[in-house]
């Protein structure tokens, strides 16, 4: 079996425990959190897909998502939003890294996310968005900010996630998850600015 085929191979029971249940005895027993991959594996996959656009940096970004889930077990709060939003968040800091390992998106689906993300932080001059550099400064500019708004950025624009599904990811309440956008806009609108400055 491919890598591509084993990482979409999804076997759920529905019999099977709860996620709480299957992180507590992921724990001790990785054969628990191997449940916990066939669980969710397709739909950060999907996530990760509709992205990038792009079938190896989708595998690559779901691998270390739960790469690094595995490595945080212990991180992981049960009595919070869940195990699948917190699964998604590291999703999108993955892809926040992935965008900035690769510098720029080649992609037309990736240069419309960044054109959609810079609409909301630069509602003048709409017309420069169609120059190919004004993608890449705007990646430099999603690079500079602090990680919680890179996240919450990447949640709502590049992973086209509902404010209910990116306030759970974001493990805050959507009036929370609004007060970050905005500040994240606003700050990606300052560094995005500098950033022209320096031109």
């Amino acid at each position: 079996m491919g890598r591509a085929e084993a990482l979409h191979e999804n076997s759920e029971d529905p019999q099977s425990p709860d996620d709480g249940e299957l992180v507590v005895r992921a724990r001790r027993d990785p054969g628990a959190f191997g449940a916990l991959y066939r669980r969710y594996v397709e739909r950060i996959y999907s996530f990760a897909h509709r992205r990038t656009w792009n079938r190896e940096a989708a595998e690559d970004v779901t691998a270390a998502t739960f790469e690094r889930a595995y490595r945080h077990l212990d991180r992981f709060d049960p009595t919070g939003a869940g195990f699948g939003p917190w699964l998604f968040r590291i999703a999108a800091n993955e892809l926040v890294d992935h965008y900035r390992r690769e510098g720029r998106s080649n992609t037309r689906r990736g240069q419309r996310a960044l054109r959609a993300l810079a609409d909301e932080a630069t509602l003048d001059d709409h017309d420069r968005l169609e120059r190919e550099e004004e993608v890449d400064r705007m990646l430099e500019a999603l690079a500079t900010l602090r990680p919680r708004y890179q996240q919450v950025l990447t949640l709502r624009y590049l992973g086209a996630l509902s404010p209910d599904d990116a306030a759970k990811a974001m493990g805050c309440s959507k009036p929370v998850l609004a007060v970050t956008l905005h500040r994240a806009l606003v700050a990606l609108r300052r560094s995005h600015e500098r950033g022209r400055g320096a031109r």
